[in-house]
């Protein structure tokens, strides 16, 4: 695994960890590069209110973009109850708890590797 790898990985576990520090619950760190072709890392969280959504997202995009990595594509907004922030190898999908289960994303990407689960 070269360093590509390594900085995909090193992108997604400080995605994770800034959702983290606002609080969001049921984060999970996935490696699906086996299993998705357009990305190597999810980042799949979850949080309370449409302003602790917002929080997460603004978060991440903040400790990102420190990290000189800008998000590529946006979709979603906090009152949809689901975010994604697209950063090519690494995906960031914020959900409301009602979205995460009706669109049952875990389920959806079961077959990728969890490399972080916070609950």
């Amino acid at each position: 695994m070269g360093g590509l790898y390594l900085e995909s990985l090193d992108l997604a576990r400080a995605a994770a960890e800034a959702a983290s520090e606002k609080q969001a619950s049921d984060i999970l760190l996935l490696d699906v590069r086996d299993v998705c072709n357009f990305s190597s890392f999810f980042v799949i969280c979850t949080g309370d209110s449409d302003r602790q959504l917002r929080a997460i997202g603004e978060e991440i995009e903040m400790t990102l973009e420190k990290l000189g990595v800008r998000v590529l594509h946006q979709e979603g907004e906090s009152d949809s109850g689901w975010m994604l922030y697209d950063y090519g190898d690494v995906v960031v999908h914020i959900f409301s708890p009602a979205e995460r289960q009706h669109y049952e994303f875990d389920e959806l990407w079961r077959k990728g590797k969890p490399v972080i689960r916070i609950q």
